[in-house]
């Protein structure tokens, strides 16, 4: 306790190198100040981006502070207490002084301050820094919502930064508070919570995916024209939900493996094992999710290549056939047209033609049709053209 109270004075310094590497350099002031104008009111301090702050003791909460700086005065007048703050995209401010009271990294600070990280653990001194990818599944449009979290764990605080809807914390607390054997365990058991909610939020995901994947297969041999579109959508989705999962199995293990190291308790080593199963059970299936969509695409792509190959057949076998058909109407043209020049030759009316008084004019003219239409016909016989 005596170490706890005189934390303030002692990090003293510390906030100062803070100040000057997380504040931005102030341009110099005028040497005329201008007059100052009427005093505006003051603005609160507060946000809205501070969801909850609540202080803990022995696994009870004993108080819950409206503001940050009524949770760091409380927490240093509380002996063997903890504190777990809740923030939603807070201002700069907000982390600056959280920062400053509790010694946190700037490098770490930075990154929630930016957020689009990804999934990682680092220790900076006695502070666990843990960045999570969460996720949802959206029923209406069929698709999935990622949000982002990060998380301060020191030695008597819970500092949680939330970039998006997922995942639910305030059941997390919850949960912790009606379980106070386990919310007693200290700030690492706040990290199981926290990381056991992410991974559980994965499962709904997952039976979704299913479900759309096990859809896609049916439109596929249905010959859905929308479903490569959604195979893609849905293969850009499982590349994120990859990156979510597969670097959290690592994390996982490398908190695993510091166990003895930080003389972690044996019941939170078996539930953070028990996380760790999930973690790499839901991996595999995000991996065996990919490898199935490129193979629903492969098929696809077969498929549609298969039908434009049956209709390019059908195309080729109509004009065939309608080749046939002009080549016989053709051949009947032509055939026709020996006889009809003849008549028309032998029926002008001029007064003075050779054949015109002919006693054999008539047969000759018969028999000359005859011969041309029978030699044509035989001709295109030969050819197939009839």
């Amino acid at each position: 306790m005596s170490e706890r109270r005189a934390r303030p004075a002692a990090k003293s310094a510390m906030r100062s190198v803070w100040r000057r590497a997380l504040t931005p350099p102030q341009p110099p002031a005028p040497d005329t100040a201008p007059p100052s104008p009427d005093p505006e009111p003051a603005e609160p301090s507060e946000v809205a981006s501070v969801v909850q702050a609540a202080l803990y003791s022995d696994g009870v909460r004993v108080s819950s502070p409206a503001t940050l700086t009524e949770t760091f005065r409380e927490l240093r007048e509380t002996p063997s207490g903890m504190a777990w703050i809740g923030l939603a995209r807070p201002t700069e401010a907000e982390l600056l002084s959280l920062a400053a009271e509790f010694d946190l990294h700037p490098l770490s600070v930075e990154d929630a301050m930016e957020a689009h990280q990804r999934p990682k653990l680092e220790r900076y001194g006695e502070t666990l820094f843990v960045v999570l990818r969460a996720a949802r599944y959206l029923d209406a449009p069929e698709e999935v919502d990622f949000g982002e979290l990060h998380v301060f764990v020191g030695p008597d605080f819970v500092i949680t930064v939330r970039h998006g809807a997922a995942p639910d914390l305030s059941a997390v607390r919850r949960r912790m508070e009606e379980s106070p054997e386990l919310l007693k365990l200290g700030p690492e058991a706040v990290l199981y919570a926290i990381l056991d909610a992410v991974v559980d939020g994965y499962a709904p995901v997952v039976a979704g995916v299913q479900n759309d994947i096990d859809e896609i297969e049916t439109e596929v041999f249905r010959g859905d024209p929308e479903v490569s579109r959604r195979i893609y959508e849905l293969s850009r989705e499982m590349v994120e939900f990859q990156r979510a999962t597969r670097p959290l199995v690592g994390m996982l293990h490398g908190l695993i493996a510091g166990f003895s190291k930080y003389g972690t308790d044996d019941e939170l080593q078996r539930y953070l094992r028990d996380v760790a199963d999930h973690v790499t059970h839901t991996s595999e299936r995000v991996d065996g999710f990919r490898q199935a969509l490129t193979d629903i695409l492969t098929v696809n792509a077969t498929l549609v290549t298969q039908q434009q190959n049956a209709e390019m057949r059908a195309l080729a076998e109509a004009g065939f056939e309608q080749n046939e058909e002009i080549k016989r109407i053709s051949s009947w043209a032509a055939i026709l047209f020996a006889p009809t020049l003849v008549g028309t030759i032998y029926g002008m009316n001029f007064r003075n033609m050779p054949e015109l008084h002919w006693a054999l004019g008539y047969p000759f003219a018969i028999a000359l049709m005859a011969i041309v239409c029978i030699s044509l016909y035989v001709i295109f016989k030969r050819k197939d053209w009839l």
